[in-house]
């Protein structure tokens, strides 16, 4: 009888993306080394890389940052949903290593990549595929990195994870009429369904920032773009109907948040 072949739906198949050779050999063969591995491919820039994303459907990448042609934050910025394989950025620089996992990736590694540190990215990586909310929270925030990085420090989250039922969705702040927190959820509210957030409001208030949104309780954030009454119920209460016909009172704390919003 022929022996068993290793389940390879249980493999965790990886994509090792850096323009150096001699860097890739050693990590194929560190992750050759590792249990449940297959290295489906490898890619010299981030252009390549993408071709084979496509093609391969790897569960993991080990992305260089800085390489020719495309580099590893660039070729983050084709994403645009849909498959999202978890990101593991390589870089011989903590500035561009700390970025990137701020951004989103699930880990950085610096060069010389250490045994003990290849582990526990690909353990990272494992519990990810193992959590839908973890893959829909990456592919939110590694969306925003092309922006972080090539325009401003300041720039603002791009997309919000909700969560409906067991599925998570990925939704833009324009689709958001407001954030309203019932003791430990906080369920954001669009003009058809509420899903269930995955950050609490406080978070999501620094992240936003009040360009659009603005803190109107110390239990919901809403959308000024999606008021479509307000009214005054006394000098420092006042009553918000917004473009679904919800209402909210404002607090008398944060009256002043929402005045200046008669003005535009």
């Amino acid at each position: 009888m022929p022996a068993r072949q290793p389940d390879a739906v249980a493999l965790l198949r990886v994509l090792i993306v850096d323009d150096e050779p001699i860097a890739r050999r050693v990590l194929l063969q560190e992750l050759n080394a590792l249990e449940g591995m297959q290295v489906v491919g490898e890619a010299e820039n981030g252009e390549t890389a993408l071709a084979l994303i496509s093609g391969l459907k790897p569960d993991l990448v080990f992305l260089d940052v800085q390489m020719p042609v495309m580099g590893g934050f660039e070729l983050l910025s084709h994403f645009s949903g849909g498959f999202m394989p978890a990101i593991v950025m390589v870089t011989a620089f903590d500035q561009h290593a700390v970025r990137a996992f701020e951004a989103g990736a699930i880990d950085y590694l610096l060069k010389p990549v250490s045994p003990a540190r290849l582990q526990q990215a690909v353990e990272r990586a494992l519990r990810m595929r193992a959590n839908p909310r973890a893959v829909a929270e990456s592919i939110a925030q590694l969306q925003q990195i092309a922006p972080a990085v090539s325009s401003s420090p300041d720039a603002r989250l791009r997309k919000i994870v909700g969560k409906a039922g067991e599925e998570y969705f990925l939704l833009g702040p324009e689709e958001v009429l407001a954030f309203q927190a019932d003791g430990d959820l906080v369920w954001i509210i669009t003009a058809k369904k509420r899903y269930l957030a995955t950050q609490n409001l406080k978070t999501l208030e620094e992240r936003l920032g009040a360009d659009s949104f603005r803190r109107i309780h110390r239990n919901a954030l809403v959308n000024v773009n999606q008021i479509r009454k307000m009214s005054m119920l006394s000098s420092q209460r006042w009553l918000i109907t917004l473009s679904n016909g919800q209402e909210f009172i404002v607090s008398k704390r944060q009256a002043y948040r929402v005045r200046d919003v008669l003005q535009w």
